[in-house]
């Protein structure tokens, strides 16, 4: 059967629409980072900072990558006065990357500079964005609230 669904033509079609849309994003997401001197990785290791410090290891695991890579770009980031590390309140052993003012202002620097999903989404109700959340969140296997 799973076969048989990944053949389906709507399937595929789906699929290459959710690529395409992917790959768009990319490409405007690297445009805006490289407008304030970052790779599209800095622009987004910095966003997901902006939303809470966290350790280099669980950036890792967000980004999907190796912990040894976000140490490079956490300390390009640092060199820049964007992130800083400090240590963890809950355990001193661990140190968090975490965002400077100047870091909270260049990331939403960055996310207001992104048109390419916000124009089209906009075009979309309430509800629909809503639709779209939520079979978006299913596809991921997370809960739909």
């Amino acid at each position: 059967m799973a076969t048989t669904a990944r053949r389906d033509p709507l399937t595929v079609e789906v699929l290459e629409l959710i690529g395409t849309i992917v790959a768009r994003y990319y490409e405007e997401y690297d445009r805006a980072a490289a407008d304030h001197s970052l790779t599209g990785a800095q622009a987004r290791v910095l966003g997901l900072l902006s939303l809470e410090p966290m350790p280099m290891r669980r950036i890792a695991q967000n980004l999907k990558c190796e912990p040894s890579n976000v140490t490079g770009i956490v300390d390009r980031l640092e060199a820049r006065g964007l992130v800083e590390r400090r240590p963890d309140p809950a355990d001193r052993r661990v140190k968090l990357a975490a965002p400077t003012e100047k870091g909270l202002s260049t990331a939403a620097l960055l996310r207001n500079s992104l048109g390419f999903a916000r124009a089209p989404l906009a075009g979309l109700s309430e509800e629909e964005r809503t639709v779209l959340r939520d079979l978006l969140k299913r596809m991921l296997g997370q809960d739909v609230v």
